[in-house]
């Protein structure tokens, strides 16, 4: 048989697939789009949880020792004894909440979520290399979702020792009530979380290096495949370190050994521990702990690059460049994790190493944000949420990275370590910006995934006043944190030094309140227009990429018949070679057609 012939009866097959139970659909599937659509609900199922806690700490911040019911009815007796929050409770909302946005909402929310729906639909393949791989990486990450939360129902408490969890505290279970079996938990719900992001990652690189359509080389690619391809390997390379911290740890806390744990005395008992070293677990945790924050970050700059090149009907400004951005951030990233520990004793001299390749890392970052503002410039603007929450983004990005520079110099940091200051630069630069590249992908691809469109007036609204508030939130931070106000304190009452910002915490708890609250349009938009939104067309934004090729109905295999060829690169907008301001990847090159220089 012709490999013509091969591919037909391969589709024919797919075609009269046998007939699909609700169980093999919707929960077990194989299917990359129906996986992407589980990862994303279990990611905003996870972020309502992770704002409803942040909600609870900040009002507790702003109202110190106030007795509020919601306390008593979210937080039980045991923890909001008469609606007035514990002290150690404060501290586990902090850290679960640090833990559920940075693994469960921001990496699944954007990596799980828009690899798999994206990857084969965009490189021009039938599905991801091994669907049932796929399968298992979501439902281990379901999994460790769901230990994640019953760690917080553990009677001694959930894990308290901050999302970095940091030895003695996390690892000597009689340090703090959160140091119980809810820490025990967490470090497990995390050896699972590894597992399904290996796994995932893995898939996505073999995907992308392997099942490429015809004429799809590597740098007709868009830019979110580069993202999401060298997102997977930083993954690939990082995340086992982590696992071996936590796998330590568990021995630590478990089975007697000291990795992490020297000569330490609780309560005045001598104990038993020695040789080990707790600033070892703070390289094993940076070492991931800071290609993390790439992990969750780029994923949104290769979502924001493609939807602004869409939306401004121009070709991205400095195709070429960005793919080296890439590559160089993803390297760097992997060699600054130290300035995390500038105030560990480490050496002086290495302290100004990693100060260098911290300042180095501002050079792609820079090529980025200066490529995206090109691109806007004298475009034809389509103002939709999507190219809105893009436009946010670059802009948290470029106000959050601003602050890196102070923090990435080990003689300034000193200052502010620890304090509001941190808490600010990185809620905005990879929280808020990371948040902004996620929405902006929901609105932009919603009519491929669900073959709807979401309201577009609910969109601006949602956007508006996110937007506000989310500067309202972080921007103040700053000042206080140049105050000298501490981190993971769950009040300031104590030290009249702090009393005049305490108004500043009362502004700041206001416009996170609402800001909060106002995420719920987005949830009623969002779940109504799953059944209710409008019908959408094929290609409803006029996008050159190849996943708006695919028929509106979802089929297992993408395409019906053979897949397309691919004949120009990913942005081919306003060609003046072209009637049309979009040319698809399908469309072969006219006789004498000039390349566009990318």
């Amino acid at each position: 048989m012709s490999a013509e012939g091969h591919d037909h009866a391969h589709d024919h097959e797919h075609e009269h697939h046998h007939k699909e139970t609700f169980i093999t659909k919707y929960i077990f599937s194989i299917d990359h789009k129906m996986i992407a659509k589980q990862y994303l609900i279990t990611g905003i199922i996870m972020g309502i949880i992770g704002i409803v806690m942040s909600l609870l700490f900040r009002m507790q911040l702003a109202w110190p020792e106030e007795s509020f019911k919601i306390f008593n009815i979210l937080l039980g007796d045991k923890f909001a004894p008469d609606g007035v929050m514990a002290n150690d409770v404060y501290l586990a909302l902090v850290t679960i909440h640090g833990t559920i946005m940075v693994f469960f909402v921001l990496t699944a929310g954007l990596s799980g979520t828009f690899s798999n729906l994206l990857i084969p639909l965009q490189i021009g393949a039938r599905d991801m290399a091994s669907g049932f791989m796929n399968m298992i990486s979501y439902w281990l990450f379901f999994l460790s979702a769901v230990v994640m939360i019953i760690s917080l129902f553990v009677e001694s408490g959930p894990a308290s020792a901050g999302w970095t969890i940091y030895p003695p505290l996390s690892a000597l279970p009689q340090a703090i009530p959160g140091s119980g079996t809810g820490m025990t938990l967490w470090l497990v719900s995390m050896a699972i979380f590894i597992a399904s992001s290996l796994m995932g990652s893995l898939n996505y690189i073999v995907t992308v290096i392997n099942l490429r359509t015809k004429g799809m080389s590597m740098t007709r690619l868009p830019l979110t495949i580069w993202t999401f391809f060298v997102t997977a390997i930083i993954g690939v390379l990082s995340f086992p370190v982590l696992l071996s911290a936590a796998l330590l740890l568990i021995f630590d806390r478990s089975f007697g050994t000291s990795f992490f744990l020297s000569d330490i005395y609780i309560a005045g008992e001598v104990l038993h521990y020695q040789g080990g070293s707790p600033v070892l677990f703070e390289h094993l945790f940076w070492f991931l702990g800071h290609p993390e924050v790439y992990i969750v970050i780029l994923p949104a700059m290769g979502l924001v690059s493609e939807i602004m090149a869409t939306n401004s009907r121009k070709p991205i400004f400095g195709y070429r460049a960005m793919i080296m951005s890439v590559l160089a951030i993803a390297f760097l990233s992997t060699i600054v994790w130290g300035h995390h520990m500038f105030i560990s004793g480490m050496n002086p001299f290495l302290g100004s190493v990693f100060t260098f390749t911290t300042l180095l890392i501002a050079i792609p970052s820079a090529v980025k944000a200066f490529n995206w503002i090109t691109t806007l410039w004298k475009g034809n603007l389509q103002m939709n949420p999507a190219m809105l929450f893009s436009i946010g983004m670059v802009s948290t990005f470029i106000t959050g990275g601003l602050t890196g520079i102070i923090l990435g110099d080990s003689t300034l940091d000193i200052n502010v370590h620890d304090t509001y200051f941190v808490i600010a630069h990185f809620h905005l630069v990879m929280g808020i910006s990371a948040l902004y590249g996620m929405f902006a992908g929901i609105y932009h691809w919603f009519p491929k995934m669900y073959g709807r469109m979401l309201n577009k007036n609910l969109g601006y609204v949602h956007f508006w006043v996110t937007a506000v508030c989310a500067y309202g939130v972080f921007f103040p931070m700053h000042f206080i944190g140049l105050a000298g106000l501490p981190r993971r304190y769950y009040t300031n009452t104590n030290f009249p030094l702090f009393d005049d910002l305490q108004n500043v915490n009362v502004l700041i708890t206001t416009f996170a309140l609402v800001g909060g609250a106002f995420q719920l349009v987005f949830l009623y938009n969002f779940f109504s227009s799953i059944f209710y939104g409008k019908k959408a067309e094929q290609n409803p934004w006029r996008s050159t990429t190849l996943e708006w090729t695919t028929p509106v109905e979802h089929i297992h295999g993408n395409w019906p018949g053979e897949i397309p060829e691919v004949h120009r690169w990913a942005y081919d907008y306003s060609n003046p070679e072209h009637e049309e301001d979009f040319v698809p990847q399908t469309v072969p090159m006219k006789p004498g057609e000039s390349v566009l220089h990318h």
